[in-house]
């Protein structure tokens, strides 16, 4: 079994501090990053854990082109680790300017991308993907209504195509808990894990 603990937009007090990290989470085995996290931040909770940090860049992350955190970009990547095979994607839908937003067209052609690696590990090791990890959710499962917090049709593809056990995502935050926060899409467990999720999960 493989305990993550994943985190995402929303910084919580809990997990600034060293002392309850060291108690609460000390059997962890990784982190996951959604996004939109201040380096410090995450390499804060990295080094009093010291596990592995796999991570995606939220739209608000244009830091990291400095200041990245100590950890594995997954995005546009196929990486294992403890027997887990992870994808990623990172950003969201464009809405203006900024460099880490994409059209859907764009993202599209990112999950066709993604075909070569996730097909070879399918017809060479018989291994399907484990955790999809992004930014922004998929169109119509989590998404919001207004322009910025929309979902990627691109992603159902992804589920479709490749199959992944989880999709995790952030970028919609969730102040009110009656929200779905999980739901089944084909094959995939799609979760909001914003602001943090701790995930148990065995290799297959």
């Amino acid at each position: 079994m493989v305990k993550i603990l994943c985190v995402s937009d929303t910084e919580m007090p809990q997990l600034h501090s060293a002392v309850n990290l060291r108690r609460q989470y000390s059997d962890i085995d990784m982190i996951i990053s959604c996004g939109d996290m201040a380096p410090g931040y995450l390499d804060f909770i990295t080094s009093i854990i010291s596990v592995p940090m796999f991570y995606v860049r939220g739209n608000h992350d244009e830091a990291y082109d400095s200041e990245p955190p100590g950890g594995v970009n997954l995005h546009r990547q196929l990486v294992e680790y403890r027997g887990l095979l992870m994808a990623g994607l990172e950003g969201s839908i464009k809405y203006n300017r900024g460099a880490i937003q994409y059209t859907q067209s764009q993202m599209q052609r990112m999950v066709l991308g993604l075909a070569p690696p996730i097909l070879w590990q399918r017809w060479a090791r018989k291994r399907g993907i484990d955790l999809f990890v992004t930014h922004s959710p998929a169109l119509n499962i989590h998404d919001g209504q207004d322009v910025a917090h929309r979902g990627f049709s691109g992603f159902l593809n992804f589920m479709k195509w490749y199959r992944p056990r989880y999709m995790l995502h952030g970028h919609v935050h969730i102040w009110d808990r009656r929200k779905t926060v999980r739901t089944q899409y084909e094959s995939t467990c799609v979760m909001n894990i914003n602001p943090f999720t701790v995930l148990e999960l065995e290799p297959v």
